[in-house]
């Protein structure tokens, strides 16, 4: 597997679109803080690490719905593995005039824009969420 977060936010929105509940993922340490700010942000119940039957670990997102439709409207990966995206504090993309959130990677971890731009760190642009 070449880009493994681009693989959970598209195993995200496969699920939504299938209006399941939960959906696994295979576990790393990067997923998991994405994850982490998905959650505090709202945009998903919660997760919870799990074990697969061949014994591997994996991720159990609990998906959020509002009125019978996906909380999580756009799920985008932005910085790839074959094309890396970089912003300085000052440069952090809004999304929708503040409606969504860019997670980014930064030397202080795995934080929303919001919170990169109140530490006044920049970094990786991993993906957008509205």
């Amino acid at each position: 597997m070449n880009d493994p977060l681009g693989d959970m936010l598209t195993r995200i929105r496969n699920a939504q679109m299938r209006g399941k509940s939960t959906v696994r993922t295979p576990a790393s340490k990067l997923r998991a803080w994405v994850l982490d700010v998905l959650k505090d942000e709202g945009y998903i119940r919660g997760y919870e690490h799990a074990t697969s039957d061949a014994g591997h670990p994996e991720l159990e997102i609990s998906l959020k719905y509002a009125d019978g439709q996906p909380v999580i409207r756009e799920l985008k990966r932005i910085s790839t593995p074959g094309r890396r995206v970089y912003s300085g504090v000052r440069e952090i993309p809004q999304i929708r005039n503040g409606l969504g959130i860019s997670v980014v990677s930064t030397p202080k971890g795995v934080m929303s824009d919001a919170a990169a731009r109140a530490a006044n760190v920049g970094g990786e642009v991993l993906c957008r969420v509205f």
